[in-house]
């Protein structure tokens, strides 16, 4: 069934139940299998309070829906972060009716894991035995991986016992909690753990999946371990399993990572030979990489790629490729690729604009760079440090330092918090004019403001001052960013 007829079959089911249950102020025959079909529907489209007011009203005429409807309402209310409201069904559960079964209990504990609030999802676990409902493998896989993802290791393990203790479940459970078990430890540096985890799934599982090999490959790929990651690889193969977007995902990231881009975007011909389309995250990942090299011919290519094959890139890509147009101060190529973006549907952000704006000032047309931070007030979005940052830095390269320090005072009003590269560019413009008093203040306040002092701002102030011909004076700023760096500089 096609969701637009899906969706056109659940809008008639709710009208139908509203106007039965008597929203127009109709009393009509009560149809139990029409009106929670109805509330199904609702909660699928995210109509929270109408399922729950249909709920209601069915209470009211004694008839409660049954627990599967329920759990589609309390699915509904996790998905919006709603999990005080969903608590209070399953008590109203408890009380009432249906009793909640242990999909009930899987959805909001899932829920709480999602806020990282494991806590309450654990003290829910330890109610469902008393409540009569007995967890699950996937009651337990879901605080594995909570309490993994948090670093518990130990309390994991607990877990973990509970589950390949079950007779009943035990093949499945062992491998998903095992997979998930195997990420927190190469997470955490423990590959040695990883490694014997591994081997003890391939003694107790008759078949290991392609996601335990992702994930034991994306290990290998932090780790830095390139090798054996494709040696693993070659090993998914002999087993008869392919590799998926997923596992190329990840060797790519990796090599792109260690600026191997030749490799990446050879793998993502690889990729596409053997029949596995790449997707956004795939195209992301090899533009990313590319655009660092200020590879500008195959970016264009993979742009193109994408789009003949109805792919709109998002945001990120596009942003990804204004940047770099804007660094090689090719500003026509930066702005077509703006408009391309804005034909496809893709409106713009604080992002695109910060990339015009470098173009803009790339190319030393401040005035440009200027009416692009109005373009975007007047497009509802709000400038950010980075666009503060190079327009201050911009006015200083002209001198303008009158202008430079305006748009500093607008960013502070606007409740900014000037960075390290703010303090910087000012000191650079303050010594470009020669204005040295200030630069020192502002030097100053830079050492008693506990930003992270880098060596920059005082090479700017000792270049100088040696310029100047005053080399005791550069050395003494020097002997003072030292002091700082140890901590020792007097407030």
């Amino acid at each position: 069934m096609s969701s637009n007829l899906k969706n056109v079959i659940c809008r008639n089911l709710e009208n139908i139940s509203l106007v039965k249950i008597g929203l127009q102020g109709y009393a009509c025959e009560f149809n139990y299998t029409e009106h929670t079909a109805a509330i199904r529907c609702m909660c699928l489209e995210g109509k929270l309070g109408a399922a729950l007011w249909l709920r209601r009203k069915m209470a009211g005429k004694g008839v409660l829906p049954d627990v599967f409807t329920h759990n589609h309402i309390v699915n509904g209310l996790c998905k919006m972060v709603l999990l005080k409201k969903a608590d209070w069904l399953v008590r109203q559960m408890l009380e009432f009716g249906p009793h909640p079964n242990c999909a009930t209990y899987n959805t909001v504990i899932k829920g709480y894991c999602a806020v990282n609030n494991v806590n309450k999802a654990l003290y829910l676990f330890s109610t469902m035995a008393n409540n009569g409902v007995l967890p699950n493998s996937i009651t337990c896989n879901i605080l594995v991986h909570a309490l993994c993802e948090k670093g518990l290791l130990k309390q994991a393990k607990k877990m973990l016992e509970e589950i390949l203790n079950d007779d009943d479940e035990k093949d499945i459970p062992d491998l998903v909690t095992s997979t998930i078990f195997m990420d927190s430890y190469f997470k955490s540096g423990a590959i040695i753990q990883a490694l014997g985890l591994w081997n003890q799934m391939l003694q107790k599982c008759r078949k290991v999946d392609a996601v335990a090999y992702n994930v034991l490959i994306n290990g290998f790929c932090k780790s830095q371990h390139m090798n054996l990651a494709h040696g693993y690889v070659c090993e998914m193969f002999k087993k008869g399993l392919l590799p998926d977007a997923f596992t190329y995902n990840i060797l790519i990231g990796a090599l792109c990572k260690e600026g191997k881009t030749t490799e990446a975007f050879y793998t993502l011909g690889v990729m596409s030979n053997m029949g596995i389309m790449p997707d956004q995250i795939t195209y992301q990942i090899v533009i990313r990489g590319l655009c660092f090299d200020g590879d500008i011919v195959r970016v264009k290519n993979l742009l193109r790629c994408m789009l003949n094959n109805l792919m709109v890139p998002g945001p990120i890509i596009w942003n990804l490729i204004i940047d770099l147009y804007g660094r090689c101060k090719d500003l026509n190529s930066a702005f077509f690729t703006r408009d391309q973006m804005l034909a496809f549907g893709v409106l713009p952000n604080v992002f695109t604009y910060n990339a015009l704006i470098l173009a803009q000032v790339k190319c030393e047309n401040f005035y440009g760079a200027c009416s692009l931070k109005e373009e975007m007030i007047s497009k509802g979005l709000c400038p950010d440090v980075v666009t503060y940052n190079l327009l201050i830095g911009a006015a200083c390269n002209l001198g303008r330092l009158d202008f430079a320090l305006q748009v500093y005072n607008e960013m502070v009003q606007m409740g900014y918090e000037p960075d390290l590269i703010t303090y910087t560019e000012l000191v650079r413009g303050f010594c470009i004019r020669g204005n040295m008093k200030e630069a020192e203040e502002l030097y100053a306040k830079i050492l008693k403001s506990g930003l992270l002092n880098d060596h920059v701002p005082v090479q700017i102030l000792f270049n100088k001052y040696c310029k100047l011909g005053e080399p005791v004076k550069a050395f003494n700023f020097y002997q003072d960013w030292l002091a700082s760096k140890r901590g020792s500089y007097p407030c």
